[in-house]
């Protein structure tokens, strides 16, 4: 007899709503095989599954609701292909992490370009793969370390870099033509990138030889970030012209980490992260072919940013739905006919939202349950979070527990032996079906809108997220979604947790530094140099080599952007 508080589940219904009775095939046959089970369930038919609470509902942070138990008559779409194939949903490359595990990419930038260095070096000395640049809030907002509006923030977010002579220490002793590094800088990002390049020239290393990522996302700025100079179109403008740029002297870079990274962090859900991530993506492959390249090549350097958060089979449905969705979204809109521009490749990095100020050292939990749903979501490259970025940037220690995380995940975990390893799932696989059809449908309702740069003037993404935002803080602030440690499992007394210092010496060295590039440079060579900055920005040539010639007479990022604020004006979202 099955009582009125236990749930009834027959694994071959037909569920109204969730599309009716779907014929499930085994993964390894072909799509024209008749309907088969992938094994045999222990008996067919009504089962009671337990004693679960009707009034029990679950959902996840997207809205979608949680069955007590899934079976074959809930998976709308089960992907056949192997990984390598279209449309990716397995995994970009057929061996994945079998041929090659993922990058271990620790972002990293504080104080001075010279502490910065210390730490990169600290980090590939310990096994880090690959570089992640952090840079400080004057340099992402393109002032100068010594403008009055800098003073008590040079430093304090990540590395100060004003001019060459910065990039030169922050990079000394790091062989660039054997580690591939990613800067998140998005409005001065191409003057960050041409620095990189002008250190390499010293270093003897070609462009060609050059590997990494420019994150160069403005829009999710308007969105989400707010590190914002220039009003959007003129800022687009700069994402293109370095895509051109790169397709000709620095061929293997990607050019865009088209980010929902910080969408999510400003407290949109899984399905918004990814419906505004492709939404944007789509706004810069439009500009791109608007200007006359050639969606086939400047695909390839196309490469994503997205957030692991604590659930962790929404977070891998999350990422094979994105791949699935954007090869689509590339052969069907864009008529891509290159494998290598179909499929999205992604960095990872564990939710900072999700961080706690309260009993820090549960955050490496969190931590290594984020990583792994990235891991089991076939991210290329991954960042886990110090355990006390609540507080403050990471310390030493922190980021060597972060480090060891990945490393764990990598050789003793098991995470590299197969690819999608939860590809197939009954659960997995519905997921990746629902939240895909949201994300197409949030996507439709942005074309309606005019497109990513429309619904961002707009203000109906900001929007969006901030009622998703609000949501979420009710649940937190009620109770109803559990946070350890915050509004359950609380202590009384705070724990000591040592923390990392900026040394208040740092910002005076620094403009020390920046003072005597200006006072050194020939200063008629730099004032040609910034008026022919003005003069290409002024007609519909490429702004690149021109500002890399500036930076080469030791022109300054703050000199520079100052320049094209005087021709091109700031974006003001209050009065936008």
């Amino acid at each position: 007899m099955i009582g009125r508080n236990e749930v009834v589940v027959d694994c071959l219904r037909e569920r109204p709503g969730r599309g009716g009775k779907l014929p499930f095939r085994g993964l390894g046959a072909p799509p024209d095989a008749p309907p088969t089970l992938a094994g045999p369930l222990p008996a067919l038919g009504a089962r009671t599954v337990g004693a679960v609470a009707a009034t029990d509902r679950r959902e996840t942070d997207s809205g979608i609701e949680i069955e007590p138990v899934y079976g074959p008559s809930d998976v709308r779409t089960v992907a056949h292909e192997p990984p390598g194939e279209f449309p990716f949903t397995r995994g970009p490359y057929p061996d994945m992490y079998r041929g090659r595990p993922w990058t271990i990419r620790q972002y990293a930038g504080f104080a001075s370009a010279e502490e910065t260095n210390e730490r990169f070096r600290y980090l590939l000395d310990r096994g880090q793969t690959g570089l992640s640049v952090a840079f400080d809030l004057p340099t992402q907002l393109g002032y100068d370390s010594d403008d009055p509006v800098a003073a008590g923030e040079v430093g304090r977010t990540g590395v100060a870099i004003d001019s060459l002579a910065d990039m030169k220490i922050l990079l000394a002793e790091i062989p660039l033509d054997e580690v591939s590094t990613s800067m998140t800088i998005n409005a001065p990002a191409s003057l960050l990138l041409l620095l990189y390049e002008l250190v390499a020239e010293e270093q003897g290393v070609r462009g060609d030889q050059l590997r990494g990522t420019v994150q160069n996302d403005i829009l999710k700025e308007y969105i989400a970030r707010g590190n914002y100079i220039f009003p959007p179109r003129p800022s687009m403008r700069l994402t293109t012209d370095l895509f051109a740029y790169c397709a000709e002297r620095i061929p293997g870079w990607n050019t865009i980490s088209i980010s929902g990274y910080h969408i999510r962090e400003a407290g949109a859900t899984a399905a918004q992260e990814l419906a505004f991530t492709l939404a944007n993506g789509i706004a810069y492959c439009e500009a791109a072919v608007a200007a006359g390249l050639s969606v086939d090549d400047f695909g390839e350097r196309l490469s994503f940013f997205f957030n692991a958060h604590n659930h962790v089979f929404q977070e891998v449905a999350k990422f094979r739905a994105a791949r699935r969705l954007w090869a689509t979204l590339m052969r069907d809109r864009f008529g891509a006919t290159n494998p290598r521009a179909q499929a999205l490749r992604f960095h990872a990095q564990t939710g900072g939202s999700t961080l706690t100020a309260q009993q820090p050292e549960n955050n490496v939990v969190r931590v290594a349950v984020q990583a792994l749903s990235a891991v089991l979501g076939g991210a290329q490259s991954l960042h886990t979070n110090g355990f006390d970025e609540a507080l403050a940037l990471p310390t030493e220690r922190s980021a060597r527990i972060a480090l060891r995380t990945q490393q764990i995940l990598a050789h003793e975990a098991g995470a590299t032996d197969t690819a999608d390893p939860l590809g197939g799932s009954w659960f997995v696989e519905a997921l990746t079906a629902e939240l895909e059809e949201r994300a197409r449908e949030l996507i439709e309702r942005i074309d309606d809108l005019g497109g990513a740069v429309a619904a961002v003037e707009a203000g109906w993404v900001q929007g969006e997220i901030e009622n998703s935002a609000f949501r979420y803080t009710s649940e937190v602030e009620s109770g109803e979604r559990v946070i350890v440690g915050v509004n359950h499992f609380a202590e009384d007394e705070a724990e000591e947790v040592e923390l990392q210092r900026i040394d208040p010496a740092a910002e005076r060295r620094q403009c020390e530094r920046t003072a005597r590039v200006r006072s050194e440079r020939d200063g008629e060579a730099a004032a040609a140099a910034l008026a022919d900055v003005r003069r290409v920005a002024e007609t519909e040539a490429n702004l690149l080599p021109a500002m890399r010639e500036a930076l080469r007479t030791r022109c300054t990022i703050g000199e520079i952007c100052g320049e094209l604020r005087s021709l091109w004006g700031t974006y003001d979202a209050q009065r936008s």
